[in-house]
């Protein structure tokens, strides 16, 4: 029998705002003829041409790979306000990738986007001052970035500020609003809040045990993690036919709902 998983409860970090090009070549393009498109429109003060010249060179995609140039053109971009720059920045910061690993610059990197609602931005300050990067740690303010991530409907910080409630970081310890925060990124296909949930209902850890409702979470969680659908199964065993049918119809009413059968 499987043994029963702990609570997911770990903090992601969605580090990159990372886009396509959006001056990618033609088909009938070369690369260099991409590269030199890029270079032009940058050069002429294009904040666009300059984040994507950044992609290319952090990449290697279009361009030979260089960090430090990429850094040079997400920060020409990004002091023209270029949200998806100044995220993209901040990351090269907090890695330390073509510049010194800096946390304090990636903070205000971070920050500048988030003012201007950039929601990755957001999430990211939220994991930074959860983990303590750049600058001291700091729930509260955590909690608070991740809030306002999630009036952007981010999945991410949904789970966080689930797994904040679970853990009582910054607040206190309490899984009935955990698994309020929980539901609502689940309910976006967030595959370790599905998990969660899961693990929840079976425990009976604030709400009522419910093995239907477990194993919804789990099969769910079930079709891109192996533990949730052991966890599944395991459920199963403890379940009458007619429990398990109407766990795998809510199931399917489910991913009817999101469009994906």
């Amino acid at each position: 029998m499987t043994a029963i998983a702990k609570n997911r409860l770990s903090i992601v970090l969605i580090a990159m705002a990372m886009l396509a090009p959006s001056l990618a070549a033609e088909e009938a393009e070369t690369p260099e003829t991409a590269l030199d498109k890029a270079l032009a429109l940058a050069q002429e003060g294009s904040a666009q041409a300059q984040y994507d010249l950044g992609v290319m060179y952090e990449l290697g995609e279009d361009a030979p790979e260089d960090h430090e140039e990429a850094v040079r053109w997400y920060a020409r971009a990004a002091e023209q306000n270029h949200v998806e720059a100044q995220c993209n920045l901040a990351y090269m910061y907090l890695s330390g990738r073509g510049v010194p690993e800096d946390g304090a610059e990636a903070v205000n990197w971070y920050q500048r986007a988030a003012d201007r609602g950039f929601v990755t931005a957001q999430f990211n300050l939220g994991v930074i001052y959860n983990q303590g990067h750049g600058v001291p740690r700091d729930d509260e303010a955590a909690l608070q970035w991740f809030l306002k991530a999630t009036e952007q409907n981010h999945a991410g910080a949904q789970y966080n500020i689930g797994a904040m409630y679970a853990m009582g970081y910054g607040v206190p310890k309490d899984d009935a609003e955990a698994l309020k925060w929980y539901l609502r990124a689940a309910e976006q296909g967030y595959v370790s809040a599905q998990f969660n949930l899961g693990v929840m209902y079976l425990k009976g850890e604030g709400v009522p045990r419910d093995y239907i409702m477990a194993y919804k979470w789990f099969n769910l969680a079930g079709t891109r993690d192996q533990v949730a659908a052991d966890l599944r199964d395991t459920v199963d065993a403890r379940m009458t036919p007619e429990q398990i049918s109407e766990a795998q119809r809510l199931s399917r009413e489910f991913y009817a709902a999101m469009g994906t059968r």
